[in-house]
């Protein structure tokens, strides 16, 4: 290998982000003017960009309101993008969400509304269901993020305590026809659980909501309790007569990413291998299985001989137990790092691709065969780092944080194990 190791694994990482820029993936979906209104509507950390993707490759009139991450806004002309918290809501997104569905309301069969939705969108709509509130909904939220439930299981429950979620704001736009256009965050891509599906039919119940809620012992608010349990925060189920006129569309996913990024290794005379695309599990015993792996090519050139690159996606958990400042990205590379134990050769990197690992503004990090030895002299003991879910302390220590700042787009983690001979 010719380049840099740290240079590659960041520009693999590039790579997969790039390909999931709406000014690459949005102009290809767009359908043909409507006969009437032309209407924009969208959530996500992704969804100001593919607006303004949108605005520049669109020759008809239209209008439209579309809710972004703090700090994720970017200019538009015609489409109006409000700003609100990620990933425990805020007044700001209750606000955008109710304009959403009162934006939508009248429309006719002449009518189009385009949807713009990527990851981040269910923190950016939390309109809230019957007897429930906004300061439940964060407090369901934060407990959600510290159980180790998985992004579809969170969705669920979000869904059936929301107003506008769950197939809701497609049915508010009936009879008009509806083009979703999604960037997938989600393991499976599955459109449901994509902002937890605002414009798609929804085939889990409020029963299964429950479910989920005893599994991860989350304590619900009175209001949220007797939605769910009365059968009142029920969702759009598949068949709806209001969902008929809708079509999806996936423009961008964690494998499209992937595959990118394996271009990027062959060009560098890497030999990728995409372990895959919809990982999940915790972070910390993920890590243990790529070290696994990454040793058995290491030492036996199996299933792949270096020079190599393992890639995956998709989304882990964290069951948060200390008080450290960490995210999902870091908890599995503190841990790959411990168990790889400075093998030679081996370096890595992981990151979520909306440059936001957990909450702080780093995406993720990289390690190599000396972080154990560095962080040791460092005063920084690994597995006590790891034991208080401190991965940004631990990097940020080493100097080792991967930091891009807002990507505006989002299609999940991506993890990168770079294997020399």
């Amino acid at each position: 290998m010719t380049a840099d190791r740290r240079t590659l694994l960041a520009d693999l990482f590039a790579a997969a982000v790039n390909a999931a820029q709406p000014e690459h993936c949005v102009p290809r979906f767009l359908p043909p003017p409507p006969k009437g209104r032309t209407l924009v509507i969208g959530a996500g950390k992704a969804s100001a960009a593919m607006a303004q993707a949108l605005e520049q490759h669109w020759p008809g009139e239209l209008s439209g309101l579309v809710v972004t991450r703090y700090g994720y806004a970017v200019p538009c002309e015609r489409i109006e993008i409000v700003e609100a918290a990620h990933p425990v809501p805020d007044a700001a997104g209750l606000a955008a969400a109710g304009r959403l569905l009162a934006f939508v309301r009248g429309l006719t069969a002449d009518d189009l509304v385009i949807c713009l939705i990527s990851g981040g969108g269910s923190a950016l709509l939390p309109l809230p269901g019957e007897g429930v509130t906004l300061e439940d909904k964060q407090a369901i939220s934060r407990a959600l993020l510290k159980s180790g439930a998985t992004i579809s299981e969170m969705n669920c429950v979000r869904r059936h305590l929301s107003a506008i979620k769950g197939g809701r704001l497609a049915a508010a736009c009936h009879p008009a026809r509806v083009v979703n256009l999604l960037i997938s965050d989600v393991p499976g891509d599955n459109p449901m659980d994509i902002a937890s599906g605002p414009t798609v039919a929804d085939s889990s119940t409020c029963a299964d909501a429950l479910a989920i809620i005893r599994r991860y012992n989350i304590v619900l608010p009175d209001g949220a309790r007797a939605l769910l349990d009365s059968g009142r925060g029920e969702t759009v189920k598949p068949g709806d007569a209001r969902l008929a006129g809708v079509s999806t569309h996936l423009i961008a996913t964690p494998q499209m990413a992937l595959e990118a990024a394996a271009e990027v290794a062959r060009a560098a005379g890497v030999t990728p291998m995409i372990l895959g695309d919809s990982i999940e599990g915790e972070a910390r015993d993920v890590g243990k299985v790529h070290a696994g792996i990454a040793l058995q090519v290491r030492n036996h050139g199996q299933p792949v001989a270096p020079p190599c690159v393992l890639l995956s996606g998709g989304e882990t958990t964290v069951t948060v137990r200390g008080s450290g400042r960490g995210g999902r990205n870091v908890e599995f590379l503190l841990s790959l790092a411990v168990a790889l134990n400075g093998a030679p050769g081996v370096h890595a990197a992981a990151g979520d691709t909306d440059g936001v690992d957990g909450l702080e503004e780093i995406a993720g990090a990289f390690i190599g065969p000396d972080t154990l030895a560095r962080a040791w002299a460092a005063g920084r003991p690994p597995r006590d780092s790891l034991d208080n879910n401190d991965g940004h302390g631990f990097f940020e220590a080493l100097g080792d944080a991967l930091i891009t700042g807002p990507t505006r787009t989002n299609v999940n983690d991506f993890r990168a194990i770079l294997i020399s001979p």
